[in-house]
């Protein structure tokens, strides 16, 4: 009686991790999307779109746009500038807090 009890079982288990709906929600949408557009528009960089946007170390309020409110830089993924100039806006953030134009962290908490 105990085997035919066991069979049933494994028989139900198998029968769970066979069926379909992986990956579906209740409504039978995909698990994980948000907002529900799947359109994301490339980054551009500004330095390269617009020359008259000038990448300078003692451009504050520029500066400011790209670092946090911690003082981390922004990365080049959520900024969306190109390589070449990531690396200079990184350095020209440097030279700024070397200055004391830019602060390494905000002030408070």
């Amino acid at each position: 009686m105990a085997t035919t009890n066991l069979k049933s079982e494994m028989r139900e288990r198998s029968d769970r991790s066979n069926r379909d709906d992986r990956g579906m929600d209740k409504d039978g949408d995909e698990r994980g999307r948000r907002g529900g557009s799947s359109f994301h528009r490339k980054k551009i960089c500004r330095f390269c779109s617009d020359q008259d946007f000038a990448l300078d170390y003692k451009d504050v309020r520029m500066m400011q746009s790209f670092v946090t409110e911690h003082g981390k830089i922004v990365p080049r993924r959520i900024s969306g500038n190109c390589a070449l100039h990531q690396r200079q806006l990184t350095t020209a953030v440097k030279r700024a807090r070397n200055l004391a134009l830019v602060g390494y962290v905000s002030m408070g908490t």
